[in-house]
């Protein structure tokens, strides 16, 4: 399981990443979450709202009525073209995050060419 603080950062690139495919509401994204992290991240819903309600501050989504496929109104989020753009920028960030990280991660430590001080 990834804890909370761990991915904290990363739960505006989440909803970005979902966004982009179509918009959704709050309860569909904690369920797509909850699916694609197969077990290993459950975000609460406190979270995930007050994520979209800063990205929207943002201006990366925009909020709009409709009803749900089950006849319930629902909020929903889309991303809009300066989420888009944002959206670019972060995953490339992301990925050179990752391969630092990776660095860092595979390197193997030589106690023998450790210097001391």
């Amino acid at each position: 399981m990834i804890s909370a603080d761990a991915i904290r950062g990363y739960i505006d690139l989440i909803a970005l990443t979902l966004l982009r495919d179509r918009p959704s509401y709050a309860y569909e994204l904690a369920k797509t979450i909850a699916e694609v992290a197969q077990g290993q991240y459950t975000i609460k819903q406190t979270t995930l709202y007050s994520a979209l309600k800063r990205l929207e501050s943002a201006g990366l989504v925009s909020s709009f009525a409709d009803t749900s496929e089950s006849g319930k109104p629902r909020t929903y989020y889309r991303l809009t073209e300066a989420g888009n753009t944002h959206l670019t920028d972060k995953l490339a960030e992301w990925e050179d995050t990752k391969a630092l990280i990776d660095r860092f991660a595979q390197r193997t430590h030589n106690p023998d060419t450790s210097t001391s001080p």
